[in-house]
């Protein structure tokens, strides 16, 4: 009995995405790249330690690799950055196929358009496939109704647009550190998932996001 991929190599473990028995080669080739493998599996989970263990710079093309902004930032407005990653979350469990490249898509548009923002420019440019267009608008308005939100609890927004810049760059780059790469990839946004209860409809008051 050959591998039902290859149909060359003995099949020498069990794929949950296949329901069969597949070669560790096809494993390692098809992994998150044309294998949908559960979030479970033994072999991805093994293979996303290695990944962490063995984490790569980013490269010098990366998106806003020269944006610099406050420390303080972050901390101080921790509970919109929950916010934010919260609703990614929730947005890709009503979303399976959804994707870590299609979540940084959109969290990369969605920094650019704040970035002009900032400057006194209105610019956005939503991505052109349809999941990433869709966390897009969600993002979007979630951001709009926190601002909305607190100008009519007090008179008028402390959230400054170079703040929520600052705050999609963060998240871009955590999700740089937690993606791999691969197409059909969900490691990042199993990362945020796991940052708040299943059963839990809202963000903690005391966010669980870890900020370094």
């Amino acid at each position: 009995m050959s591998c039902p991929i290859c149909e060359k190599r003995k099949p020498g473990r069990f794929c949950p995405a296949k329901g069969e028995r597949i070669c560790a080669v096809c494993c390692g080739t098809g992994r998150e790249v044309t294998l949908d493998c559960p979030a479970d599996c033994a072999y991805l989970l093994s293979a996303h330690r290695y990944e962490e263990e063995h984490r790569k710079p980013f490269p010098p093309d990366t998106p806003f690799l020269d944006a610099r902004f406050s420390a303080d930032i972050i901390y101080s407005r921790q509970s919109e950055l929950a916010g934010v990653a919260f609703a990614i979350a929730k947005f890709c469990t009503g979303q399976p196929d959804a994707s870590d490249s299609e979540v940084l898509a959109a969290l990369a548009s969605l920094a650019e358009a704040y970035k002009t923002l900032a400057t006194g420019i209105y610019y956005e440019k939503p991505p052109d496939r349809p999941a990433p267009r869709a966390l897009y608008g969600e993002l979007a308005k979630f951001l709009a109704n926190l601002k909305q939100g607190e100008a009519e609890r007090t008179g008028f927004s402390t959230l400054k647009d170079s703040e929520i810049f600052a705050l999609l760059v963060f998240l871009y780059r955590m999700g740089l550190l937690h993606a791999n790469g691969r197409p059909r990839s969900r490691k990042f946004i199993e990362y945020l998932r796991a940052q708040f209860p299943k059963s839990e409809d809202k963000v903690r008051e005391e966010p669980r996001i870890i900020v370094p």
